[in-house]
C-alpha cells in the first residue's frame, strides 16, 4: 500500500485556481479511476473532476468554498500495487515534475508547439444540485487577468481593492501581499512605475467594509447558506461590472405588432420540424443591423493596454434562466444564420444550459448579450452589463397598448420595451439611441430586415 498525492489538475484556458464547490467523496470513501470525485468552479465553468485512479481516500486539503491554486495537493489516496498510483494517462507527480516556464511566468498555457502533460483525470461540464434561485449575469472570461496568489486574490477582496488598479512588484509582475498594503496605505504608486509603464485606464475601486449580520430576534428564524460556487461568481461578476463600467440605461418601446403576426406565421410553419420559432431570433438579428451601422457597440476595452478592441464578428450571449442563476451561453456567428437556424440553436444551447450539459466552449467568446425577461413581466428593466463587454440589451413583454398611428388613428397594438445598458466610458448617449433606433426600425418593419434592405 502506498500513499498518491493528487493535485489540481491545469483545466486550461489560463486558469490558475478553482474554487472547491462540493466533495463527491468523503474520508475513509473507497472510489474508482474516473468516479466523480470534486466539484469545481473556475473563471470560466463549473467542472466535475474525476478520480485519477483506484483507492482509498485518506485525506481532504481544502474546504469546500475554499481557492485553491492549480497544482496544489487537494486529497491524499492509499493505494495498493506497483501501478496502481498511475492514471489512466499519467502519473499526477510526472505532471507537477513537468516545467511549464512559459504558463508559470505569463499565467497563459504553454504554446501549442511545447508538448505538455496529459491532465490526470477526466473533466466533464457539472450537474449541480439547486441552491436558492435569483437572477444576476454569470461572469465570462476576463482578458488581461491580473498575476496574483490565491490568497493574495483573497485577501485583496477582503480588503476591498481590485486588483486591476495595483502594480505588482512580484515576479513577473505577480501582485503581493505587500503591494495590497502599500496601496491601502496609499503610498505614491506613481513613484515606483517605470517610466515607459502604460497609465491604468483608471484607479483602483474600494468598497466598503464586509458587513455582520446581528442574530435575530428571540423566537425569529433564520436560514444560512453558505455563499459560494456560482451564486458567489455572480456576486463579484456583479460588482467588478458596477464599479468598473460607467453605467446607463436607454429605454424605448416598440411596436411590434407586424412583428407579431410574422412570428405566428414562422411559428406554425416550423412547428412539424420540432423548431420553436421565439421573438429571440428577430431581435438578434436586429441587433446585428445596429452593431454594423455603430461598432462600438460591440466592442470591450482592454484596460491593460488602453485598447478599444472592436469586434468585427457576431457572438450574442443569451442570459439564461436556470436553477443554478442566470448562465450565459453564446451563439456564434449570429450574423451568418437566419432565423430559423437562430430558433434551433436556441432552443438546443437552451436546453443543454437548464439540464447542466453545456460545454464550456459555449459559454465563452460573447462579444454582446441579451437578456430576456418578458416571459416574466414587469415593465422594463435597467440589465447590469456583462463586463468587459461594452452593452447589454433587454428584452421585455409584449402587451396589447393603445398606439397613435401616424394619420392619427388609434388602434390596439401589440407593444414592448427595450433597455440598453450601456458603458458610458466608451459611448456616448446619443450613439445608444441611435443604435436603438436601428433596432427599432427592424422590428417594426421586420419585412425589410429579412430582406436585408437596410
Amino acid at each position: 500500500m502506498a500513499l498518491k498525492e493528487f493535485k489540481l489538475p491545469d483545466i486550461g484556458e489560463g486558469i490558475a485556481e478553482g474554487e472547491i464547490v462540493s466533495w463527491k467523496v468523503e474520508v475513509g470513501q473507497s472510489v474508482k479511476e474516473e468516479d466523480e470525485f470534486v466539484e469545481v468552479m473556475t473563471d470560466k465553468a463549473t467542472v466535475t473532476i474525476t478520480a485519477p485512479f483506484d483507492g482509498v481516500v485518506k485525506e481532504l486539503r481544502a474546504k469546500e468554498g475554499d481557492v485553491v491554486p492549480v497544482e496544489s495537493v487537494i486529497a491524499v489516496f492509499e493505494v495498493g500495487g506497483a501501478d496502481a498510483g498511475k492514471p489512466a494517462q499519467r502519473n499526477v507527480e510526472e505532471k507537477a515534475a513537468a516545467p511549464e516556464p512559459a504558463r508559470a511566468a505569463a499565467g497563459a498555457p504553454a504554446a501549442e508547439s511545447e508538448p505538455r502533460p496529459e491532465a490526470p483525470a477526466v473533466i466533464t461540464p457539472a450537474r449541480r444540485e439547486a441552491p436558492a434561485r435569483s437572477g444576476a449575469a454569470f461572469e465570462q472570461a476576463e482578458p488581461g487577468k491580473v498575476l496574483a496568489a490565491p490568497a493574495t486574490r483573497r485577501r485583496a477582496r477582503e480588503m476591498g481593492i481590485d486588483l486591476q488598479g495595483i502594480r505588482g512588484t512580484g515576479p513577473s509582475g505577480r501582485v503581493t501581499n505587500e503591494d495590497l498594503e502599500r496601496h491601502a496605505g496609499r503610498a505614491p504608486a506613481a513613484a515606483e512605475a517605470p517610466a515607459d509603464a502604460a497609465p491604468r485606464a483608471r484607479p483602483a475601486a474600494t468598497a466598503p467594509q464586509p458587513v455582520s449580520i446581528a442574530a435575530p430576534p428571540e423566537g425569529a428564524v433564520e436560514e444560512r447558506i453558505p455563499f459560494r460556487g456560482l451564486r458567489r461568481k455572480i456576486a463579484e461578476a456583479m460588482t467588478r461590472s458596477k464599479h468598473t463600467a460607467a453605467h446607463f440605461t436607454y429605454v424605448d418601446d416598440i411596436d411590434v405588432t407586424r412583428l407579431v403576426e410574422l412570428r405566428k406565421k414562422a411559428k406554425a410553419m416550423y412547428a412539424d420540424a420540432g423548431v420553436n420559432v421565439t421573438y429571440l431570433p428577430f431581435i438578434m438579428k436586429a441587433v446585428v443591423e445596429a452593431h454594423r451601422k455603430f461598432p462600438h457597440m460591440n466592442s470591450a476595452l482592454d484596460e491593460s493596454t488602453n485598447e478599444l478592441v472592436v469586434k468585427h464578428y457576431h457572438h450574442y450571449g443569451i442570459a439564461t434562466d436556470t436553477e443554478q442563476g442566470l448562465i450565459v451561453p453564446v451563439i456564434k456567428d449570429v450574423d451568418r444564420k437566419s432565423v430559423v437556424q437562430l430558433a434551433k440553436e436556441l432552443q438546443e444551447l437552451s436546453e443543454a444550459t437548464r439540464n447542466g450539459t453545456v460545454g464550456v466552449e459555449n459559454l465563452k467568446g460573447g462579444t454582446f448579450t441579451i437578456t430576456n425577461a418578458g416571459n416574466i413581466g414587469g415593465l422594463f428593466a435597467t440589465p447590469v452589463i456583462n463586463f468587459p463587454e461594452v452593452a447589454i440589451l433587454g428584452v421585455h413583454a409584449i402587451k396589447r397598448t393603445p398606439v397613435v398611428r401616424e394619420d392619427g388613428e388609434i388602434v390596439v397594438g401589440q407593444v414592448m420595451y427595450l433597455s440598453i445598458s450601456i458603458d458610458h466610458r466608451i459611448v456616448d448617449g446619443a450613439t445608444g439611441a441611435r443604435w436603438m433606433n436601428v433596432v427599432k426600425a427592424c422590428l417594426e418593419d421586420p419585412e425589410r430586415l429579412l430582406l436585408g434592405t437596410l
